[in-house]
Formats: structure tokens, sequence, C-alpha cells
């Protein structure tokens, strides 16, 4: 049995391909350049304000900054180099020529939709390996206001849990399980809804199913005086792991990392759900370079001296952006806990795909 060949010629195909790869990754330096300068005049000023600090800390901002941005401007890029792509070859009569041929709109549009998925594999790649780990350092260096980043350990900082009507707060917390220090302990007592008091220690520890404080100094706020009140116990119904899995930062965690945190605060009984979103989001949003061959074919299938070249041009961009706009309100939906986490991150992807198929026949002649 013969199967079909999905696409044209290999000749047709390498040049199609090659001329939205070009298109798209041309629109991407230009978008990286010029949203890259005009970030770093924001930047630039904080930057050079820590004492000390000059033109190697300013590129080394740029580079981590950069990759952000690249992965910011990589889906509009695809969607603009489809457009202008397909535009291209539809004023030409390329697209007329290869209809004549016989191939259909699918066959027409085979090799963007494998450069694509191959634009998909590489963001997908460049955001797990490189995206992930240059937020996770630009965010750590604008803690300390460009300062000196201290060496990162695993340790958890400025962490707060509630113990009851308590709220607790950790300067730095250390080590994991029963194992787990607590360093600039400061404990915020409340009765009905007003603070009464607060303990403050240097350093505290698990012991059996509590914790202790040592050295612990008291500031009753009803009488404004502070008094030591050596060791004291608290927080029997606080886990240790409410201190070690208190913050979860998705954008600067890998697919693998994100994974592994979910399953330790699903182990302990912590909700999951907007993580989960952002753990699908990240295979879902670099999926997104595969919609735009499709989203953009409004411009390939039109009789280009017809007049309506522009209008077709101008409808793909609508239909592309419209995507992102329902990608970033699904997304924040599963946040805020409205959607549940796979439909948030895959419902855009899934209506625009039929969006996109359902425009292709439809304006196909």
């Amino acid at each position: 049995m013969r199967i079909p060949n999905f696409f044209p010629s290999r000749t047709v195909a390498f040049y199609m391909g090659r001329m939205f790869l070009i298109r798209t990754f041309a629109i991407v330096a230009g978008l990286v350049l010029i949203l890259q300068t005009l970030d770093l005049l924001s930047e630039s000023g904080r930057i050079l304000a820590y004492p000390g600090n000059g033109d190697p800390e300013v590129w080394r901002y740029v580079s981590l900054r950069t990759p952000q941005i690249i992965a910011f401007v990589l889906p509009f890029s695809t969607l603009l180099g489809t457009i202008i792509t397909l535009s291209t070859l539809n004023q030409n009569s390329e697209i007329v020529a290869l209809r004549s041929s016989g191939l259909s709109a699918h066959q027409v549009l085979a090799p963007l939709l494998l450069a694509a998925l191959g634009v998909s594999a590489l963001s997908f790649t460049f955001n797990d390996r490189i995206v992930t780990r240059a937020t996770a350092t630009l965010d750590q260096w604008k803690d300390v206001d460009y300062g000196p980043i201290p060496i990162d350990r695993g340790d958890r900082t400025n962490v707060w849990v509630r113990d009851g009507n308590d709220l607790v707060e950790a300067a730095q917390v250390h080590g994991k399980g029963d194992a787990v220090q607590l360093h600039g302990i400061t404990i915020y007592q409340r009765q009905g809804g007003s603070l009464h008091s607060i303990v403050m220690a240097d350093s505290g520890k698990r012991t059996g199913n509590a914790w202790t404080l040592t050295d612990a100094r008291q500031f009753d706020v009803g009488s404004d005086k502070a008094q030591k009140i050596g060791t004291i116990r608290f927080g029997a119904n606080i886990r240790p792991d409410q201190f070690t899995l208190a913050n979860v930062d998705a954008a600067g965690m890998s697919f693998g990392g994100l994974s592994q945190a979910i399953g330790e605060l699903e182990s302990a009984g912590r909700p999951t759900g907007s993580l989960k979103a952002e753990l699908w989001h990240k295979i879902s949003d670099p999926l997104s370079a595969l919609l735009m061959p499709l989203l953009g074919a409004v411009a390939a299938f039109g009789v280009a001296r017809s007049g309506k070249l522009f209008v077709r041009a101008v409808i793909g961009m609508m239909l592309g952006f419209a995507y992102f706009v329902a990608d970033n309100f699904a997304l924040a939906m599963g946040d805020m806990g409205a959607y549940p986490p796979f439909l948030a991150a895959w419902a855009p992807f899934l209506l625009f795909l039929l969006i996109g198929e359902s425009v292709l026949f439809r304006t196909e002649e």
C-alpha cells in the first residue's frame, strides 16, 4: 500500500521552511534589540546605583534579561514570520502555482508546520535550560538591589507561616524535615484580630511535635514593655514542610524541578492547582508556535490582485494576538482556581487549533 506524500517536493519544502525560519528569527533579533535597549534604559540607573557596579554588571544584566525577552517575543515572531512568508508567496503567485499542481491547503502549509514544530522544540529546550536559570538568578540579583548574590544552598528566606491566629516569620530556613533550622524568627501573637505581643528569637529548631526558640524576647504592645522570656515552645500545628515548601517560583524552575516540587507539596497536603497549570503551560506555550501557520494561513489562500491581501494579513494577526490574550486570561483563571489546571493551560491551544482549521477551510478558494 502506497502512503500518500503529505509534503510537496523536497525543494519546495526546503524553500518554504527556510523562508519562514529566516523571517521568524530576523524578527526575533529586531524585537530583542529594541526591547532590550528600552529595558536597559529603565534598569541601568538601578544597577549602577549600587556602589562598585559598572559596565560588567550592566552586561551581566543584559545576559540574564535577554533570554527572557527572547522567550517572550518568539511566539509573536513566529506569527509575524508566518504572515510575511505566506503574504510574499501569495503576492508572487507561488501559492497559486502550488495549488494548481494539485496540492491541498494542508500540503502547502506542511513545510511551515514542520518548521514551526522545530521552533516549538527549540523553544521548550531553551526555556527549560536557559530561561528558567536566568530568571531565578535575575530575581535573586534584584532582591539584593543588584549587589553581590549570596551563595544559594537551597535555603529559604522571608518565609511566613500561620499558626492559628498567630503569624510566624522566619528570616532564613535551613535544612529539610525534622532537621529544619530557623533563624531570625518573629511571632506576631494576635487576639480577636488585634496584635497584642511580638516574640523574637535568633534561632529555633524542631523538638518533638513543636518548635523550640532559645533566648526569646517578648514585646507587649499594650504596655509597651519588652522582656526576656528565655526558651519557649510554639507551633504544635506547624509542620516542617510549611517552612521549606512555602514559596515555589514556577518561572524560575525547570519542568522536572517544578514537577518534583508539586509532588512534594501534594505529599504535604498543600494546594497545587496553580502550579499544575504553570507546569502544563511550560509545554503548551512553546507549542503555540505550531498554531501560527494555521492562524496566519488566511493571508495565503486568497487572490492577491483582489486588493484584500493586506486585510487578510491583518485578520491573521488579529487571530494570533487573540490567542495570546486568551492564553494569558486562561492562565490567570487557573492561578485563581477558577479553571482546572489542564483546562487553563490547554483550552486556548485547542480552541484556536479548531479556529485555525475552520478559517483555513472557509478561506480556501
